[in-house]
């Protein structure tokens, strides 16, 4: 039996699982490889170096630890058997998320989902062995978890009776420290994403960070995982957590995918990409960046993640001259002439009335226009009779390159209004002044700066804060725009090859 360690599967079954399902991303053996050939390789070599992984799913992580120090430590533990148990009962650990994953983990590490079983390739005393499961509960108070942030109407009550609760034990206790009562040297894994809120799927409370920070509490010498990308640039239950990585020196290489399909395989679609990252504790500087698309790695740079006076992780390489060429004119940003969400107070599920009654204003909202009357307005009435211009607050964009980032700007004459739908930028007192400015969103641009922000769906405000204003007075040209600012000529291909232009 411990001759499976001996050389990789073919096919391998945690490949197949690996493409099953986006509520629980499985990572392919290839990715777990690459994440592992992040830490110094010494390690598998050490009969004392420990590993744990602190949200077990396949067991992909723990097996392929194995499978390295089964070969590292035979000088060290020449008998076979002696270094397996060795192996498995010292230095590998592992927290399955559910009660279904610890099965498959144990038979992936242990070929035995019972390793107190004589099918296990090492005997252990219970049937759990060192991977995990405990059936820890919600804490709620007003309606969420205090710990996880997820909906009691959702993961609470009767009607979760004998069904997972995902209540993670790793980000489930103020003292991580006390799950295994041991230090390690190496914390590894694919945390669970997000958890339901109660709203639909775009509102879920993203929880990958908690596991990240929980990890970082135990201290280990070495922190690898791969989680969303979204951190880059914040945004709901994300901007602490942004904040701490871009100021945090010990992250020394991060793989960024654009593209979730390319790092975990053809279906899997996680909006904004997704990256893995290697924390060093004893180690700060600046950090390896590596970007990668479906042509394969496409940009290197050793960078700190965190520039002055920026809030964000400028995601792309190639874009931070580009940025730097825009902030030497030190011109105003075009952020403070977009509105707020709830331009004009009206949620995004405000329907208007589909006949015009009198003293109504047209309104734009989901699905098209409507009328409604100025007294149902809660804030900006005073903008219905200016010219101003609408653009919705989300927009998918899909994740394939080139992206259009925006939807089309709508021109909103006198006399308009919108829900939450869009946002509004303006308001003008002439129409000239608005076409110009429908003129530069459609430049690419424009549209590339808004992208360096805009990870996501969402288009809220603060993504159009490396935009600069310019002269309204006249209509905008990517043309113009390039010499403006001194672009080289690989500058202006990275743009035009970033973004298509405006549908």
């Amino acid at each position: 039996m411990s001759d499976l360690y001996v050389s990789a599967y073919n096919p391998d079954v945690l490949s197949c699982i690996a493409n099953l399902s986006n509520d629980e991303v499985f990572t392919p053996p290839e990715v777990t490889n690459a994440m592992l050939d992040l830490l110094p390789q010494e390690l598998f070599r050490d009969p004392n170096t420990t590993f744990l992984d602190p949200a077990t799913k396949s067991g992909v992580f723990l097996r392929e630890i194995a499978k390295r120090l089964l070969d590292g430590l035979e000088d060290v533990i020449p008998n076979r058997q002696e270094r397996i148990d060795h192996i498995f009962h010292k230095q590998l650990f592992g927290i399955a998320i559910t009660e279904l994953t610890s099965l498959l983990a144990r038979r992936s590490v242990y070929c035995s989902k019972y390793p107190n079983s004589i099918y296990s390739v090492s005997l252990f005393d219970d049937v759990q062995g060192n991977i995990r499961f405990k059936n820890v509960q919600h804490r709620w108070k007003d309606g969420k978890c205090l710990f996880c942030g997820a909906s009691e109407k959702e993961y609470g009550g009767a009607k979760r009776e004998g069904m997972e609760n995902h209540a993670y034990e790793m980000i489930h206790t103020t003292r991580p420290e006390e799950i295994w009562k041991m230090k390690f040297d190496v914390i590894i894994g694919n945390p669970p994403y997000q958890l339901s809120d109660g709203g639909n799927s775009a509102s879920a409370t993203p929880i990958y960070q908690l596991f990240v920070e929980q990890a970082k509490k135990l201290n280990p010498r070495f922190l690898t995982m791969i989680i969303p990308s979204r951190w880059f640039s914040g945004g709901k239950g994300l901007d602490s957590f942004r904040d701490s990585m871009i100021n945090d020196t010990r992250i020394r290489v991060l793989h960024d995918f654009l593209n979730a399909s390319d790092c975990f395989g053809t279906g899997v679609e996680i909006k904004g990409g997704v990256c893995f990252f290697l924390w060093d504790r004893d180690n700060q500087g600046s950090c390896k960046i590596v970007t990668h698309s479906r042509e394969g790695i496409i940009s290197q740079a050793d960078r700190y993640l965190k520039r002055e006076n920026d809030d964000i992780f400028i995601r792309r390489n190639e874009a931070v001259s580009i940025i730097e060429k825009v902030q030497e004119k030190g011109e105003p940003s075009f952020s403070r002439i977009v509105s707020s969400r709830k331009p004009f107070g009206l949620p995004t599920n405000f329907s208007g009335h589909q006949i015009k009654r009198p003293c109504d204003i047209e309104l734009l909202q989901r699905g098209g226009t409507a009328f409604v009357g100025r007294q149902e307005l809660e804030r900006n009435a005073e903008w219905v009779d200016k010219y101003k211009v609408f653009l919705s607050k989300a927009y998918n964009a899909g994740d394939e390159y080139p992206h259009q980032i925006l939807n089309r700007p709508i021109l909103g004459n006198p006399g308009t209004c919108c829900t939450e739908t869009y946002i509004v930028i303006g308001p003008f007192e002439d129409e000239t002044i608005a076409q110009n400015v429908i003129s530069y969103i459609k430049t690419k641009f424009f549209r590339f700066l808004v992208s360096i922000r805009k990870i996501s769906q969402d288009a809220t405000q603060k993504v159009y804060q490396f935009v600069p204003v310019q002269d309204f007075s006249k209509p905008c040209t990517d043309a113009d725009l390039y010499v403006k600012y001194k672009l080289s000529d690989d500058e202006i291909a990275f743009i035009e090859n970033m973004i298509k232009p405006m549908e």
